[in-house]
């Protein structure tokens, strides 16, 4: 099986933060598939570390004030691309990220208040049919 997978979720440090959200669930499932890993945020260009954004009435900002749009557009567009070439059977994304929520995002308050929604990568794989699921589902999971 074909997985694509948020590289930060495989221990990956491209989190806005520098960080990353290894999931040792995960990892174990993963053993024996492919795994194609992708960070659409790194993709569009952005640094790491670099501020945290949210989308706020449609468009990407960081903290800092900043329009971080393109750059997330780009990384979609790019990530969407890698997933139609490599044709992944399931792709597994961040929870809440605005480039990869699958459920929700954050309200774009920089509160940390949660609201239903998804990133622009989620949304644009989900959009032409790709089988997304949270990793907050990963208990769910099963691969075979």
């Amino acid at each position: 099986m074909k997985i694509m997978v948020s590289s930060c979720l495989i221990g990956l440090n491209c989190k806005y933060n520098g960080g990353n959200n290894r999931n040792e669930k995960l990892l174990r499932l993963l053993e024996g598939h492919t795994v194609i890993p992708v960070c659409p945020e790194v993709l569009g260009g952005l640094p790491v570390p670099r501020p945290s954004a949210e989308i706020v009435n449609g468009t990407v900002m960081n903290t800092a004030g900043e329009n971080v749009d393109a750059a997330f557009r780009l990384g979609a567009e790019k990530a969407l691309a890698l997933a139609v070439r490599e044709r992944p059977d399931l792709i597994v994304l961040q929870s809440r990220s605005p480039s990869c929520g699958v459920k929700q995002i954050y309200d774009g308050t920089f509160s940390g208040r949660k609201i239903p929604g998804q990133g622009l990568s989620a949304a644009a794989a989900a959009k032409v049919g790709f089988r997304i699921i949270d990793i907050e589902d990963v208990d769910e999971l099963t691969l075979t």
